[in-house]
């Protein structure tokens, strides 16, 4: 009797087993600056998710063409990686936490230059120089440098936990930004009688504010976030290892030689790589490009262009939709972390990308507002459950030091494939065959898919998670 009565009930149970599954007690056990960076990532994706639903249409109001406004959103790719990749290789030698720093500072100088001038150059150098995404994605050195800190500050295996909730908070950010935004706009052109380009410029407006916000959460990040380089050196020969133990006089010189070199790598701006790390890359880029492409095709901000110029919903109802769509993505990222701790890494990321490639090639069949937004939150769903896994994998596949320039490099080769996709849009939509990005963006998603599959299922972990499971 005493011992039913020590039992937990079925309801203790129950929750136990959501706050493991979910991660959540991955969440409670995280160090406090997991949150502060939770948090600067909320503050970017809600200014990103605001400005992103009006870009496109900004453009539009201020009388410039499709295939000006696909050209925009190309160079601000391209220019973004002669900007932003530099700056993440050096990251970790100049500091995280200043890197973090200067995101804010660049969001907020790219938002004053978009509130005060509607000079097509201008803005565009500003959005190179500055921070402003057109996909509604992260654009900037910014989530490798939190990527690789949180990689740094929680154990192997709470990592994917961390990630998928991670990716929860900017999907849910961009959800509320959108939704902020829509309204806002509406707001302010139906009931105080504003034209939409005054509109959009208090956006942008807030966008700057935003940046100091984020500025303001970097400077609460304590050292730990800094990088800690492991030392390696290397195993002795068996029949030298005597030798070496009873030479206290070798020993001495070898650990103070491996001191200095340890001191001059930190010193370095740049990371070399191992020839696993590089091995790894070569096959992981050239499909990433192919997803980044096909992705650039139909950025967030083309979308919403797309339904605006098809379906001519009022601003809010818009902002509405697509924050709808982010809420959904937001919700389903939640479970990411329970799918991939049964079925592993790879297969999570191909099993629920490859079903959203699937609705992004039938989103231009519907000829209503409520089939296309159907599709589109049917693929929204699945579309970045993918991110968690991904972020896990790489970080579990190289060495600790090599994670926030490897984490850079693809999103370097993500943005590269990005950038070309806009522009292409922009002559198919001036030429009316918008539609045909969605058809070819949807083909080549599914085409990663099934490669990644291929060459990755039987991917060995690194030897630090292996160690940990």
């Amino acid at each position: 009797m005493a011992e039913t009565q020590n039992q937990p009930s079925w309801t203790s149970r129950a929750l136990g087993w959501i706050h493991r599954e979910l991660g959540l007690a991955s969440i409670a056990s995280a160090p406090s600056d997991t949150g502060f960076l939770f948090a600067s990532r909320f503050v970017r994706m809600f200014a990103y998710g605001s400005s992103t639903l009006i870009l496109a249409l900004y453009f539009s109001a201020l009388g410039h063409s499709d295939t000006r406004i696909g050209l925009f959103m190309t160079l601000t790719l391209l220019g973004e990686v002669f900007t932003s990749f530099p700056l993440t290789l050096c990251a970790d030698a100049l500091g995280r936490r200043r890197m973090l720093m200067l995101g804010g500072v660049m969001m907020a100088g790219a938002g004053l230059v978009f509130a005060e001038t509607g000079n097509y150059w201008l803005l565009l150098t500003a959005a190179i120089l500055g921070v402003i995404s057109p996909s509604g994605n992260e654009i900037g050195p910014f989530r490798a440098v939190e990527e690789a800190t949180l990689s740094q500050l929680v154990p192997p295996e709470t990592r994917t936990d961390i990630f998928a909730w991670y990716i929860v908070a900017g999907t849910t950010a961009t959800a509320c930004g959108s939704l902020a935004c829509g309204w806002f706009v509406q707001y302010l052109t139906s009931h105080l009688g504003w034209d939409t380009i005054r509109a959009y410029r208090v956006v942008f407006l807030a966008y700057a504010c935003l940046g100091i916000v984020k500025f303001c959460i970097a400077l609460c990040l304590s050292d730990k976030c800094e990088v800690i380089r492991s030392v390696q050196v290397a195993e002795p020969e068996e029949d030298e290892a005597e030798p070496l133990l009873n030479d206290t006089r070798g020993s001495s010189e070898i650990a103070r030689g491996e001191q200095r070199r340890q001191a001059k790598d930190t010193k370095s701006p740049f990371v070399k790589m191992s020839k696993h790390t590089i091995l790894v890359l070569l096959k992981l880029l050239p499909l990433f490009a192919v997803d980044s492409f096909s992705s650039g095709l139909v950025p967030f901000s083309l979308i919403t262009y797309y339904i605006e110029r098809k379906f001519h919903p009022p601003q809010g109802l818009l902002g509405s939709i697509m924050s709808v769509t982010w809420f959904f993505s937001a919700f389903s990222n939640i479970f990411a972390s329970a799918i991939a701790k049964r079925i592993g890494l790879v297969k999570t990321m191909v099993f629920t990308h490859l079903p959203s490639a699937i609705f992004l090639l039938l989103f231009p069949l519907p000829s209503q507002l409520a089939g296309a937004m159907i599709l589109l939150t049917l693929r929204s769903s699945l579309a970045s459950m993918d991110q968690a896994p991904r972020s896990a994998f790489l970080a579990a596949v190289v060495l600790p030091e090599e994670r926030t320039s490897v984490v850079g490099i693809v999103n370097m080769s993500q943005t590269l494939g990005r950038s070309a996709g806009p522009f292409v849009t922009g002559l198919l939509a001036a030429g009316g065959k918008f539609w045909i990005a969605f058809v070819v963006a949807g083909a080549l998603k599914a085409t990663y898919d099934l490669s990644l599959l291929a060459m990755f299922m039987n991917t060995r972990m690194s030897r630090e998670e292996e160690r940990d499971e």
